[in-house]
């Protein structure tokens, strides 16, 4: 497996809030909120390393996602402060998108997930990770 972590590096850890039990699942629940969808995840594994790609090399590299769904994906993501958005005024017009340093930092915690996800017992496992060749060419 290829760590996603490589490309970043942890943030500075701070104090951490206390939580209870509730308090606690109901934060990770409106964290996850953030990159849950179809496509959300795909968006920012392409934006992973401090990439800055234009909307049209997004389009291309994300099979299946019409223009539509691409632009509100984008948008909420940029409104929850993950994406960053750079609209060069030129003609014809540039748009392109980034991940902020708080979503840059998301790469850590994603990377976690897999490597927790690969110490599965192997029935569930294999229903985890993904063993398209199709897909891992994609990546």
């Amino acid at each position: 497996m290829t760590s996603t972590d490589e490309k970043v590096g942890y943030l500075p850890k701070g104090e951490r809030h206390t939580y209870s039990a509730l308090s606690g699942a109901q934060s990770v629940q409106n964290t996850l909120r953030i990159v849950e969808g179809r496509w959300k995840l795909v968006i920012l594994f392409q934006l992973f390393g401090g990439q800055c790609r234009r909307f049209s090399e997004l389009e291309r590299a994300i099979p299946g996602i019409s223009q539509k769904m691409l632009i509100q994906q984008l948008r909420r993501l940029e409104e929850d402060g993950v994406v960053a958005r750079i609209v060069h005024h030129q003609v014809p017009p540039k748009v392109e998108y980034h991940l902020t340093e708080w979503g840059q930092a998301l790469c850590p915690a994603l990377d976690a997930l897999l490597v927790w996800a690969e110490a599965a017992p192997e029935a569930v496992r294999n229903a985890l990770i993904s063993s398209d060749p199709a897909l891992a060419q994609e990546a």
